[in-house]
This record gives structure tokens, C-alpha cells and sequence, in this order.
């Protein structure tokens, strides 16, 4: 019987790894400065740390991805060279990565033996077969391996890339934010699955993160990078979230958000039998009685995928309604430019430099893209570039924009500092509406703290805000009222104070 492959240098058991001095330098800058982080065997580690900070140049060195400038690896105290990811994986090192590696069209048992160093040219299915079942016995969870991987759910595809690791020998393995596209029963079933496998010494776990409530709930100890610098870490059990956060971010202070006023008017944003095609032509996106009032966070959670970038199109006037109506202020909208300013309909997309920006053209003319055209209630025919460079200039300031000149290409600025540049650019001014997707993706902790402070301000101000998330988190944290989007439609609302996660996690998964 034919079994997994198992070099003869990868023992059956968890690798403790650490790296010693690690230093990675591109030109003058330090991603990494004289890291040393010790991984203990059997442990569940998280890495910690804003963007930035070095956590992905530190795993691609360790995965041999990147040569280091200095600094060595050890796995169980032997110190070994990893000149590219073969020689890692040679090693009992493996990687999950944040997004699917796998092939769709195939099964998740073709996905298993093609990922195989040594897969024969000619595959004798019978015993490889036999190979997998034996090896499924010693796990301590399955996923339907004779399904197209393209059918699978989110979580048993996260589940089998995890399973792809063990299956190649890999006894420590490196998580890259693996549930970020997991409802929270997913979420937990996979973290809970790595935690015993951890416990009975057969893997050690090191995680890359951003969510308290995991690194709490599964990890055994922290260690967390600033600006490529090793700060701090231990036990997650002597740490509380506020301590790990604060060696995250250094001695800057995050931006509190204003308490939640108990305000909500009328209805400002309504949709009613509203339906249009998906991105992929084939399912129907369907949205009846939406309403968002005056003053109220609306929260939109959803797995990716189930119809809730299409919403925003809708919104946007990036998709054309085929039947149904969206109303604003009781009138119908149909998101043409002259209609958001009447109406002070603003908008915060995801990935705004891709759909919110023209990358090319400057930070100045990007944040003046609203009035360029308009001044004093009426439209002008010439650019006055003197009062675009002095609002630019204020708005800069005042969004802490860092920027090496309002004159740069918006494109030169990190995330961070472009999602401020749209935030300026779209809170400025009087703000009714406020359509909002995934408006912390990628961003740094004290980056996120500002936004979402920014937004429940103009909440509190009166705007409605529709907030279209997968960070349920965040849904948790900034709505009044949580919707969950299902197969292209609303599958279940509840207010958000005293909601159910298991409840909002099952229609997420549609359970319904």
C-alpha cells in the first residue's frame, strides 16, 4: 500500500524552529531588523503586528522565499540553511496561504496526489486511493475527497489545504490569516482542529493574525514585530488584548470612537424588489426591503462571494437593475453623479485605489475629484487650482494623510493613506448616505481605529451608513441593526445589540 512520502530527514513529530538575528534589508530600508523568535515544538504561536511591521518578510525567509541579509534558522536546535520553499518543505516546513492554492476543476483527491514531489506521470488511482483512505484514518477530521473542489464550502477547502500540508509530511506550519474567508463556526472548527494536533505533539502552528478573539481562544503564546523589530510577546495567558496591542502600535494612541448616539430617524435609502445578475451571469441577486434611517449603521455580513460586492455595484450605478427599485430620500436613484450630490449620497469602496481613485493623477486632484466642477451651489468651466491645492492642503492635515507632497500620484501612497485620501475626499461636506465595503481591509490597528471612529461619528451626525463587511468583527462593533447576505439575498436580520453569532455564522453559511 502506497502511503504519503515521507523524507527521511522529516521526523513523525512537531519541529520546534527559531530564527536568530533575522535581517532583511531591500536597499536602505529594514523590512526585518535582528529578529529572534523562538517557535517551541507543539506549540500554537501567533505572530503579531500592524502592516508593515515585517510578519510576511519574516515567514518568507523562514520558507526560503527570501534569502535574509543576515541572521540564521534552526529546526530543534540544528541550525539549516533554506536557500528556496523546496528546501523548507524538505524540511517538515509548510504554509497556508490567505487565499486557495487548490484547483477548482479538480477533485480534492487529484488536489492531494498532484501537490506530491514525487506524483507519477501515470497515476494508478486504486492505490493511490487506498494510500489516501489509510492516511484519512490517521486524521482528525475529513472532507469529501472524489468532490470538485469548486463545490467544496469555504471551510472544507480551508480544511483540505491544511490537510494538503499534513499529507505532504509537513510537521510545522505557518497560517497566514487562514480565517479570513470562514463564517465563525468555520473559523473555530479549523483553529480548534490545529489546536489538537498541536496538543497531541503531531504539528506546531505558527499564525498569522489580526483577531484578538482567536489568538485568546487557541494560541499559546504571542511574539510581536514593529517596524521589523521584534518588540515583545509571551504567553497568551499572562497578556490581555489591550497589552498585546499596545506593543503592536508603540506609543502611538488609537483613536477612540464617540459613544453611540440613541438617535434614528427616517428611512434614507430604501430597495424594493430589486433584482440583477451576478458577476458570473448565473445566479440572480435579489434584494427586497432594505431600508437604511437617518442615523444608523446598517451592517451587511457575508461570507465573500454571496452577492455582496454586487449589492454595492447596484448602489453605485456599476450594475443595472432589471427589476425592482432603489430609493433615496423617497426618490428613485439611480447613482448618476448629479444625484449624489443633490441627495449627499457618499461613497468608500473596496480597494479604493483600484475603484475610488485615479492612481496616476495627483493626492490633490484625487481628494478634489467631488467640487473640481462646482463652487458656491454652482457649476463653474475652469479648474481653480490655487483653491484645490489649499483644500487638498487642509483636508491632508486634517486626515493626517502622509504624503510627500500633495503632487505625488495617489498610487505612491500606502493603503492606509490612500483609504484616508477617500475618506477626506467623501466625508467632507454635508453626508445623508453613506455606502460603505470592507473599509478596513488590509489596514493597520491604529489605521482601522480611525475609520471606524470617522464612521460612527457621521452616524451620530444623522447619516445612514450601509457598511458592507467580512470582517464581522467590525459588523459587531459599528451597527445598530446586522443583516446576513446568502446566495445573492438577505437571508436574516437581528439588531446588534445582544446578536447571536452562531445564529448570524449559520445563515452566513446558509443554514438557514
Amino acid at each position: 500500500m502506497k502511503v504519503p512520502p515521507q523524507d527521511n530527514r522529516i521526523p513523525d513529530r512537531a519541529l520546534a524552529v527559531s530564527t536568530h538575528g533575522m535581517t532583511m534589508r531591500f536597499a536602505n530600508f529594514y523590512a526585518l531588523r535582528d529578529a529572534s523568535i523562538t517557535i517551541a515544538a507543539g506549540s500554537f504561536h501567533v505572530l503579531l503586528g500592524e502592516n508593515g511591521a515585517g510578519k510576511s518578510t519574516l515567514v518568507k525567509c523562514m520558507m526560503g522565499f527570501y534569502r535574509p541579509t543576515s541572521g540564521q534558522i534552526s529546526i530543534d536546535g540544528q541550525e539549516v540553511d533554506i536557500p528556496d520553499p523546496r528546501a523548507a518543505h524538505e524540511l517538515g516546513l509548510g504554509m497556508v496561504y490567505q487565499h486557495f492554492t487548490l484547483v477548482p476543476s479538480l477533485t480534492a483527491a487529484e488536489n492531494l496526489v498532484i501537490s506530491r514531489a514525487d506524483a507519477p506521470a501515470r497515476i494508478d488511482w486504486k492505490t493511490e486511493r487506498e494510500g489516501l483512505a489509510a492516511f484519512m484514518e490517521k486524521m482528525p477530521f475529513k472532507v469529501p475527497l472524489g468532490i470538485p473542489v469548486g463545490r467544496l464550502a469555504a471551510g472544507e477547502k480551508q480544511k483540505l489545504e491544511l490537510l494538503k500540508q499534513l499529507y505532504l509530511g509537513r510537521r510545522f506550519l505557518i497560517l497566514d490569516e487562514p480565517t479570513s474567508v470562514l463564517t465563525p463556526a468555520e473559523a473555530d472548527e479549523l483553529l480548534g482542529m490545529v489546536r489538537g494536533l498541536t496538543e497531541a505533539g503531531e504539528l506546531t502552528c505558527l499564525m498569522i493574525s489580526h483577531k484578538f478573539r482567536e489568538v485568546t481562544a487557541f494560541a499559546d503564546e504571542v511574539s510581536v514585530l514593529r517596524r521589523g523589530e521584534h518588540v515583545g510577546g509571551g504567553k497568551v495567558s499572562d497578556l490581555s488584548t489591550s497589552e498585546m496591542a499596545a506593543m503592536m502600535i508603540g506609543d502611538k494612541e488609537l483613536v477612540r470612537p464617540a459613544a453611540r448616539l440613541p438617535f434614528i430617524g427616517k428611512p434614507v435609502l430604501e430597495m424594493a424588489g430589486a433584482k440583477a445578475p451576478d458577476r458570473s451571469g448565473l445566479k440572480t441577486i435579489e434584494i427586497d426591503g432594505l431600508a437604511v434611517k437617518s442615523g444608523e449603521v446598517v451592517g451587511i455580513a457575508g461570507v465573500s462571494g454571496n452577492g455582496q460586492m454586487e449589492l454595492m455595484e447596484l448602489l453605485t450605478g456599476q450594475r443595472p437593475l432589471e427589476k425592482g427599485a432603489i430609493r433615496v430620500k423617497g426618490a428613485a436613484y439611480r447613482a448618476s453623479r448629479e444625484e449624489a450630490r443633490r441627495f449627499n449620497v457618499r461613497y468608500l469602496p473596496e480597494e479604493p485605489l483600484k475603484n475610488a481613485c485615479a492612481p496616476k493623477m495627483t493626492v490633490a486632484e484625487n481628494i478634489y475629484f467631488r467640487d473640481f466642477d462646482f463652487l458656491g451651489g454652482k457649476t463653474q468651466f475652469w479648474l481653480d487650482g490655487r483653491r484645490m491645492k489649499q483644500e487638498a492642503g487642509r483636508l491632508v492635515g486634517e486626515y493626517k494623510v502622509k504624503t510627500a507632497s500633495l503632487n505625488a500620484p495617489i498610487a505612491s501612497l500606502s493603503g492606509g493613506n490612500v483609504q484616508r485620501a477617500v475618506l477626506a475626499r467623501e466625508f467632507t461636506g454635508a453626508v445623508d448616505l453613506l455606502v460603505i465595503a470592507n473599509p478596513c481591509f488590509g489596514l493597520d490597528f491604529s489605521a482601522v481605529a480611525e475609520i471606524r471612529a470617522r464612521i460612527m461619528a457621521a452616524r451620530n451626525a444623522g447619516a445612514a451608513v450601509l457598511l458592507i463587511s467580512e470582517d464581522l468583527d467590525e459588523i459587531l462593533e459599528l451597527s445598530d441593526r446586522i443583516l446576513v447576505m446568502s446566495d445573492g439575498h438577505i437571508a436574516y436580520e437581528t439588531p446588534a445589540e445582544g446578536a447571536d453569532i452562531g445564529e448570524i455564522g449559520r445563515h452566513m453559511a446558509g443554514h438557514h
